[in-house]
């Protein structure tokens, strides 16, 4: 049986880019699936501030249609079609299109991405990139002198809220149960810095603001009561959620949240498939950091070419 590819990337973030960049320029014959735009979560971003290169900044669409562009430039095959599922236990990996069409290919680079969980509540989804951010790191500086809010209790809002310190003038951490999640380090040094407050037994309720953007949150208390906190900025960090819904999570080696397990390599518990990017089992998810699996994992996938040709 004859593969149809040498290498079939899913998902067309930043990693799945990257990986198709580095596949085209070795002249793989490879194949990047993306279900719509490429550019994954990054084209909701409002302004990208921290990308080396752009010393005033970028627009989240802008740095991904530049990314499009240099890939289109060594002419990686693209097709926009939507991944039902696939089969990765065999030599030649098999991908399912809902189309009904079948691929085979010998390595692939798993780059489907996660998505924020969200709050659910109206003035979310409205506001998204003009008060609402989902990454202190990416959206921080922002909110230079302004009062801001920080949704959530664990650690990565207690330690984005201690981050978020930097630039606002007061956090106000707002968490649904009496007491956090977080480790007991990063709560004595929230609870520690004169920046942060708390509301205890509270839950947004919705989120409101005008033309400027968000302006003020509904609160929500467990005793039945209601208030308005006036913010200018609201931090919803209460974890991600991995895009692993076509993946064959039986075959995959994966954490109890479902993001995959790699090597520093990249390479997962199958061999010939790799993942980059957001869907990685890891802890920091950033542009540039998902940017440089991509790197790696084609560059690994290349040596696994190599190796199996050798073989043959």
């Amino acid at each position: 049986m004859q593969a149809d590819y040498q290498l079939i990337i899913v998902g067309g973030g930043p990693a799945g880019l990257t990986a198709g960049l580095y596949a085209a320029r070795a002249r793989l014959k490879a194949l990047l699936l993306e279900k719509g735009a490429t550019g994954g979560q990054v084209l909701t971003t409002d302004w990208v501030d921290n990308y080396p290169g752009f010393v005033d900044g970028i627009s989240g669409f802008e740095l991904m249609d530049k990314m499009t562009a240099h890939v289109d430039r060594f002419e990686l095959e693209k097709r926009f079609a939507e991944v039902s599922g696939m089969d990765l236990r065999d030599r030649l990996k098999t991908i399912f299109l809902a189309s009904g069409e079948q691929l085979l290919t010998s390595t692939v680079i798993l780059a489907t991405g996660a998505r924020p969980r969200n709050l659910g509540v109206p003035g979310e989804k409205e506001f998204a990139g003009r008060g609402v951010s989902y990454c202190a790191t990416c959206d921080g500086p922002f909110y230079r002198g302004q009062e801001i809010a920080v949704v959530g209790g664990g650690n990565t809002a207690i330690q984005e809220a201690i981050h978020l310190t930097k630039f606002a003038t007061r956090v106000t951490v707002i968490h649904r149960r009496d007491e956090l999640r977080a480790t007991r380090v990063l709560q004595e040094k929230a609870f520690a810095n004169d920046k942060i407050d708390f509301i205890w037994n509270a839950q947004v309720q919705a989120i409101e603001g005008d033309d400027s953007g968000v302006t003020s949150l509904k609160l929500a208390h467990k005793d039945g009561t209601t208030s308005n906190l006036p913010v200018t900025g609201i931090f919803i960090l209460v974890g991600v959620i991995p895009n692993n819904e076509i993946l064959p999570l039986e075959q995959l080696e994966h954490d109890a949240a479902g993001f995959i397990r790699t090597n520093t390599e990249m390479a997962t518990s199958i061999p010939g498939v790799y993942a980059a990017g957001d869907i990685r089992s890891k802890q920091f998810r950033q542009i540039i950091n998902a940017a440089g699996e991509g790197a790696n994992a084609e560059l690994a996938a290349e040596q696994y070419l190599a190796g199996q040709e050798e073989q043959r």
